[in-house]
């Protein structure tokens, strides 16, 4: 299991529009990625999952990824997140 953390830099949070790259861009692993930003837990490959976190802008989320290729999904998702939010 790889995890890593990480403060949302976007000023509208992460809202339809990176939610739906973040959906697509988990779903083309085979590990689980799942997002927690301490009061609610989603997984990354469901975009209604995500939207319904109300993540903003200075929030911080845990992000998890679990499975055989969790490396390359872990890598792929920090990288994500750091350009898109």
């Amino acid at each position: 299991m790889k995890s890593f953390t990480y403060t949302i830099q976007d000023e509208l949070g992460i809202h339809a529009r990176p939610a739906g790259m973040l959906a697509k861009a988990a779903a083309a692993y085979k590990s689980v990625v799942s997002i927690d930003n301490g009061t609610k837990k989603a997984d990354a490959k469901r975009l209604m999952a995500i939207m319904s976190m109300g993540v903003k802008k200075g929030h911080t989320v845990t992000v998890t990824v679990e499975g055989e290729d969790e490396e390359a999904a872990a890598a792929a998702m920090e990288e994500f997140f750091k350009t898109n939010l």
